[in-house]
């Protein structure tokens, strides 16, 4: 067994590579501070573990910084790198770097944290399956290995949703690929006839490792919405006319009416409808919680695939791409739900309906699951959380999703108590703030977690 820490951060993906950061950072003693992270590597996750140049940043590189009080930290990095250094520094703040440098950049950031805080970091290359009280802490348990920590966070990140079809589990790699298996994309045949099953950001993803390598056949996006991300204007415009304050009070409805007859307005004085999108942004987790459960319910239902493909832009020339090749005809979108798939000899037959009745049939090579993120918690399929909800340590979140937290992000267990040691980042905290998952709200939630603990008792065990 490996001796006491006063922090563990489990998961090394971008959340918990900035919740280790801001620990570094904030430390003002010898503090032990350790990183439980399987992955060879930090800072990666699913969102920054692609090595292709072509997965670019869903966010103009001038609103990448890893830290709030240095707004252009990544831009400062970026002019460093090779290849960037002799861009214009204005015009890389409005380029979409590929994301393979967002992740060199916070090992970079991570290293320099180590180097310059009186606390020291353990990277321990294992998964942690357990997690029991002990004390005034908590025993971590992985599968040949314990070790005690007096505060806990879970930075577990993002899982995929499985493929939802009855049929899918007769379907195995390479048929039946993963939209973040990026090598089992980029090994899909020239000619392979594609279905992609979703049609949000990882669909952009693969479709973009497909034309990179070549791909000539058809690829059938296949969704209940059918919505396409959208672009990120060309020029970053904030509408300052809009009053987030009056939308508080509003149900979904009433504030989807007023945001739409603010785009209108909008575009009478030359501005794009991002630019009320900007002007929303920095409010949306203070929107999600002035909504009652009912409307944030309502808003699931209804409204949460509108509001992803606004809220969740490309960058314009992913956008190019996409038109591009749905204008040739390579790219052909259908609006039906999946409802079997069937694994033949020779193809994969997919058969799904659309809501006036009529019934698709697809047959097809390969099938690419792009349902993106699982949000509920019993469906991640994960040792640790399990065993947590299972033995009271943590409530399953709003309407399902997430864990339940405050808003420090401290668990709830079953009582509703909150705990002050044992805390989220990240996707979990979603039921509770919505927006939990992009870089600027991990910032945040990551050097807030790190004052909140060592501003309140920053000495050793």
């Amino acid at each position: 067994m490996q001796s006491g820490f006063d922090i563990a951060i489990v998961g090394g993906g971008a959340a918990g590579t900035l919740a280790v950061i801001q620990c570094l950072r904030q430390a003002r003693a010898p503090l032990r501070i350790a990183l439980f992270e399987p992955a060879p590597r930090t800072g990666e996750g699913v969102a920054y573990a692609t090595s292709r140049a072509e997965h670019v940043l869903n966010v103009p590189s001038g609103g990448m910084s890893a830290f709030p009080d240095r707004p252009d930290d990544f831009l400062d990095w970026l002019t460093t790198r090779p290849g960037h250094g002799d861009a214009a520094r204005e015009a890389l703040a409005r380029g979409y770097a590929p994301r393979r440098e967002y992740a060199h950049y916070l090992r970079a950031r991570l290293r320099q944290a180590g180097e310059a805080s009186p606390a020291t970091l353990e990277v321990i290359p294992r998964k942690v399956a357990g997690l029991q009280r002990d004390g005034d802490g908590w025993r971590l348990a992985w599968a040949d290995g314990q070790a005690r920590a007096r505060r806990v966070l879970l930075a577990v990140g993002n899982a995929p949703r499985p493929l939802p079809v009855r049929g899918s589990g007769a379907l195995a790699r390479p048929r039946l690929v993963d939209a973040w298996d990026y090598a089992g994309v980029a090994a899909i045949g020239a000619d392979a006839e594609v279905c992609i099953v979703g049609t949000g950001l990882s669909m952009a993803d693969a479709v973009l490792t497909l034309a990179a390598g070549g791909h000539r056949g058809r690829v059938h996006l296949l969704s209940r919405h059918a919505l396409l991300p959208l672009a990120h204007a060309t020029t970053h415009q904030v509408d300052g006319t809009l009053r987030v304050e009056d939308l508080h009070g509003l149900g979904v409805r009433a504030r989807l009416r007023r945001l739409r007859r603010q785009v209108r307005d909008a575009a009478t004085r030359g501005l794009p409808w991002q630019a009320v999108m900007e002007r929303l942004r920095p409010h949306v987790v203070a929107l999600w919680r002035s909504l009652p459960p009912a409307e944030q319910r309502r808003f699931l239902r209804h409204a949460l695939r509108h509001w992803d493909i606004h809220r969740h832009r490309v960058a314009p020339a992913v956008h190019d791409v996409l038109r591009e090749l749905r204008d040739s005809g390579r790219l052909r979108v259908h609006r039906a739900r999946l409802d079997m798939a069937v694994a033949g000899q020779r193809c994969i037959q997919l058969t799904a309906h659309a809501r006036d009745g009529r019934s698709l049939v697809l047959d097809v090579d390969h099938v690419i699951n792009a349902t993106g993120v699982e949000l509920r918690v019993q469906a991640m399929r994960n040792p640790l959380l399990e065993q947590l909800l299972g033995e009271g340590h943590a409530l399953p979140g709003a309407h399902g999703i997430g864990l339940a937290t405050d808003a420090g992000g401290r668990l709830l267990d079953a009582a509703g108590q909150a705990q002050d040691d044992l805390r989220a980042i990240g996707s979990l905290r979603i039921g509770e703030a919505w927006e939990s998952i992009a870089v600027p709200d991990l910032r945040l939630q990551a050097e807030a977690i790190a004052g909140q603990w060592l501003g309140k008792d920053p000495g050793p065990a």
